[in-house]
């Protein structure tokens, strides 16, 4: 693993990350348990994966942790998630805040449990100083419902008369995203062998880089994310320009 680290370079890193956490059930399955075990199982990988993009200075690492789709899942599996999803946050919050990560949260946490929102808010204030990695848990999050609700908001603005349509261009429709703090994801990572982005912040990966693995996410750790850093940095990035243009 240390020779993979130092096949990187650190002056080349994307600033945010995101990742796609897919495969808990199949992992599961493949061990003969319930569902529920592959998401207990998937924590440890992202306790890994933070991690290991807090040691290499990532910027920002947004884990979809759960759509709005995983709510039509069966009620067990949704209440079990709810369940592991507060824990995990009891329990991490302290070594977040000790290794000066800063929480955030996106999507619609309204449909939330109030036990789990209350759980979330009190994660957010509590790292809401820190200046290091920045990580954004998707939860009840999907591209279409933030477009959606980013295009209403815009319309109620223009019928109060406090924009004109003439105006709006991409970066005021980038206001009223989720993730209007922070910068577009450069690299997206999607685990368990799946190609497709799945609703997953559909108009921010518009020039990401999209890596797909068939390692299952209970098994994704540090060295694989160097080996998807590797790839990353082995593509030639040209956003619409020639390879001539982007190296002049």
């Amino acid at each position: 693993m240390s020779d993979l680290v130092q096949q990187i370079d650190k002056n080349r890193l994307p600033r945010h990350i995101a990742i796609i956490m897919d495969g808990n059930g199949r992992w599961a399955k493949e061990q003969g348990q319930d569902r529920l075990f592959g998401h207990f199982h998937g924590v440890e990988s992202v306790r890994n994966i933070v991690e290991g993009c807090a040691e290499l200075g990532i910027g920002y690492l947004t884990l979809y942790a759960f759509s709005t789709e995983n709510w039509d899942r069966p009620q067990y599996e949704v209440v079990g998630l709810m369940e592991l999803l507060v824990t995990t946050i009891r329990n991490e919050v302290e070594s977040l805040h000790k290794n000066n990560i800063k929480l955030h949260v996106i999507g619609d946490l309204s449909m939330l449990p109030t036990y789990a929102q209350k759980e979330l808010q009190e994660a957010l204030e509590f790292t809401k100083d820190n200046t290091g990695l920045n990580l954004v848990m998707a939860l009840s999050y999907s591209g279409r419902w933030e477009l959606l609700n980013a295009v209403k908001s815009i319309a109620w603005e223009v019928k109060r008369g406090e924009l004109n349509v003439e105006e709006i261009d991409q970066t005021t429709l980038q206001q009223y995203l989720c993730t209007s703090a922070f910068p577009d994801p450069e690299l997206m990572i999607r685990t368990s062998g799946e190609y497709r982005i799945s609703n997953f912040l559909l108009y921010q990966l518009a020039y990401a880089e999209l890596y797909f693995t068939n390692v299952r996410w209970p098994d994704f750790r540090k060295a694989n994310l160097y080996e998807a850093l590797l790839d990353y940095q082995a593509r030639e990035r040209r956003f619409g320009k020639t390879s001539e243009q982007v190296k002049a």
